[in-house]
């Protein structure tokens, strides 16, 4: 619509007769008003894309800072589900301590018992032999 309004008030081209000095003045005011226009466009989408670019990087900040917030609450959550799994191992290992311990108490045990028998075992051969 402003291309029209600019064009509907422009001389017409098609006019056989020279245009004036005032007529020139005109159509370089004009101009120059047009191109003031366009440089208020061009400035108007700078400033918005500046402004574009800094709620880009705000936002940008914010979302780091939120992963990061959240890393560091699973950090501190992981941490703390390490720290029961050591506690459950730490008592689960004592069990296997004394399990083992008897295992080793038991097996000298039957060492024991097993040589005694062997004794038993030759006494009553070489008493039966003696026979």
């Amino acid at each position: 619509q402003m291309d029209a309004f600019f064009f509907d008030k422009l001389p017409s081209t098609s006019q056989s007769t020279p245009k004036t000095r005032h007529e020139t003045s005109q159509v370089h005011s004009r101009i120059d008003d047009i191109g003031k226009k366009v440089q208020d466009l061009v400035g108007k989408i700078n400033d918005s894309r500046t402004m574009d670019q800094t709620i880009m990087d705000n936002f940008q900040d914010k979302l780091v800072e939120k992963v990061a917030e959240i890393c560091g609450q699973m950090k501190e959550h992981m941490y703390t589900v390490y720290e029961e799994n050591s506690h459950a191992m730490q008592a689960t290992l004592q069990e296997l301590t004394l399990v083992l311990e008897s295992c080793s108490r038991l097996n000298t045990e039957l060492h024991a018992v097993s040589q005694a028998l062997a004794g038993l075992n030759r006494g009553l051969t070489l008493h039966r032999s003696t026979e």
